[in-house]
């Protein structure tokens, strides 16, 4: 019988933690070119593409030939915001976090799919490489009860908070969310609210950061430590 983090039977309007790691347990993230090409895909995929302003664009007779051909690509490229909201991230040296909400029934399949193609095909001809990039398919949890939904935000912030990036000479954090959790930065394509609606209302984001950079960890985050 398959293992439960396995199982790709999602439902419509549900929560999920995918997580993956590299090959061998390899880093798939090198310098902060490669977070900053990923990061850039996850932004292509979630925003919202506005197709009747690139018709509009392609139309316009002053728009040059290398404009045109970045217009077609854009319309090619995949988008999934009507599929996937992201509620929280963390990227690691040799792995990654997502916290995310499905709102099709087959969106996360092919939004992982997408993703972890385009970026294997990235990272191997930046490296000249051949191969796989990660170590298995994704794996995927459901996020079926309340603890584990505010608690899975904090699980994936604490990876960033405790790494000071092994790769990345000065870093205080991996980049993640957990800088729009805390109003420090606004993401359109990073939703934390669901999240911090749980938390003070006079200041969720104060609240929220007790709450991740408390010492110990409660029987939720054990929980899911448990999944990888």
């Amino acid at each position: 019988m398959p293992r439960h983090n396995r199982i790709k039977q999602y439902l419509e309007d549900s929560y999920y933690h995918i997580y993956n790691r590299g090959v061998e347990k390899r880093l798939i993230f090198l310098d902060s070119q490669d977070y900053g090409v990923f990061l850039s895909y996850l932004k292509e995929y979630l925003l919202p593409k506005d197709e009747e302003e690139l018709f509009r664009r392609l139309a316009d007779p002053q728009t040059s030939y290398h404009d045109r051909d970045k217009i077609l690509k854009a319309l090619r490229l995949n988008n999934f915001n009507d599929e996937i909201t992201l509620l929280a991230y963390c990227l690691m040296p040799n792995h990654l976090h997502l916290f995310i909400k499905q709102k099709s029934a087959n969106g996360i399949d092919r939004f992982m799919q997408s993703l972890s193609t385009r970026y294997t095909g990235y990272f191997n001809r930046k490296y000249k490489r051949v191969g796989a990039l990660y170590q298995d398919t994704y794996k995927a949890v459901g996020v079926v009860t309340e603890p584990q939904f505010i608690y899975l935000s904090k699980y994936i912030h604490k990876q960033a908070l405790a790494s000071p990036g092994r790769t990345l000479q000065g870093w205080e954090r991996q980049p993640s969310s957990y800088e729009e959790y805390l109003g420090q930065r606004k993401t359109e394509w990073v939703h934390p609210e669901e999240v911090l609606a749980y938390f003070s209302k006079a200041n969720p984001a104060k609240d929220y950061q007790a709450f991740v950079e408390e010492q110990d960890l409660g029987p939720v985050e054990n929980i899911l430590l448990e999944e990888l």
